[in-house]
């Protein structure tokens, strides 16, 4: 009977243990699925997929904006770097001229034997040009004294360009570091995205704007606004210019970090429009909503920049008529779209 009441506890604690198990790995299950790291929970149904296939891509933006600008940050760091670095190169070039002269120098006095001067006026067969030699001698000296003292300011001056390139380079470390970080974040969150989208049919697929609608939008159908009258009305010629190049990049894909001229990420586009129009704009829409005028909405003409999300973490160029042209996702082209499609955060004209 002991036996008996043994073996039964030890398959109750089994069971309890495999319950365990069984609970935690759903729990890690749906904490993954939470956090947009691993695949979702195939029991969605359409509405849920689209919804997080939405969701993803605003997570996926936000860190894409991030990556943009740690790359800015990286890649001004390691321009830094590099003119450090030449300007070491130039200055230790000219450093190694002047030891190599005073090389000469030391040389020369080497092989003269160092006589004491006074011998040397002794036994001199011409004193008067002895002493004028004497006299140029001194004066040589002196420049002999200064060139040393300019070779120790080269040698400090080098020693802190090294040190401010080594500066910069644990700062390009660091970027880098945040590089690889976001470009995780976001191919995960992509990753996720296109997995759910596989899941759905074409018809189920077209209702999140990814379809048909969208395709009559891309080319300017359905009462949008036209390209004429958007350049016609903008504030200035580079607005103008900034919102004709928009209009010729309709159709094209959205590829996350991009910068044109064949694909684009929001903030993107707007620079490459802009650029077009010999205007430097910064890479992030954090920085961007900040490099104009902020305008109210109700005052918005063609060429603004209109911003949504309280992170601001979209851009698009605004066309009038209440649209804008935008790079939505990956999901989607550049294309045109309703300024209120979005939650609006602000806008800014510029120049």
């Amino acid at each position: 009977m002991a036996a008996h009441r043994r073996s039964r506890q030890r398959s109750a604690a089994g069971t309890t243990a495999r319950t365990a198990a069984t609970l935690a790995l759903a729990g890690a299950a749906t904490t993954t699925v939470l956090d947009g790291t691993g695949q979702a929970d195939p029991q969605l149904t359409p509405q849920q997929a689209k919804a997080r296939v939405d969701q993803l891509y605003r997570e996926a933006e936000v860190a894409t904006e991030k990556y943009n600008g740690a790359k800015e940050k990286a890649d001004t760091a390691r321009e830094r770097v590099r003119r450090l670095q030449d300007e070491v190169a130039r200055k230790q070039e000219r450093l190694n001229a002047a030891r190599s002269a005073l090389g000469s120098v030391a040389t020369a006095q080497y092989r003269s034997g160092g006589l004491d001067p006074a011998l040397q006026l002794v036994l001199s067969d011409d004193p008067d040009g002895y002493l004028d030699g004497v006299a140029f001698a001194e004066r040589a000296g002196s420049r002999q004294n200064a060139a040393v003292n300019r070779v120790r300011a080269q040698l400090r001056e080098i020693e802190q360009l090294r040190g401010a390139a080594r500066v910069e380079l644990k700062s390009l470390a660091s970027r880098q570091a945040q590089l690889k970080k976001h470009k995780k974040t976001i191919t995960g969150k992509l990753g996720e995205a296109r997995r759910l989208l596989a899941r759905l049919t074409p018809e189920q697929r077209a209702d999140d704007g990814t379809g048909r609608a969208a395709r009559a939008a891309a080319t300017g159908r359905e009462g949008l606004a036209a390209p004429g009258a958007a350049t016609a009305q903008a504030p200035s010629p580079r607005a103008a210019q900034a919102v004709s190049y928009a209009y010729q990049k309709l159709g094209s894909p959205y590829v996350w970090g991009a910068t044109g001229p064949d694909a684009f990420d929001c903030s993107g586009l707007v620079q490459a429009a802009y650029r077009s129009a010999g205007v430097s704009l910064p890479r992030t829409t954090y920085a961007q909503i900040n490099a104009g005028r902020r305008v109210a909405r109700s005052e918005l003409l063609p060429g603004d920049l209109v911003f949504f999300y309280s992170g601001i973490s979209h851009v698009g160029i605004y066309v009038g008529n209440g649209q804008m042209i935008h790079a939505p996702n990956p999901s989607a082209p550049v294309r045109l779209a309703p300024v209120d499609q979005m939650p609006f955060a602000g806008a800014t004209r510029v120049g």
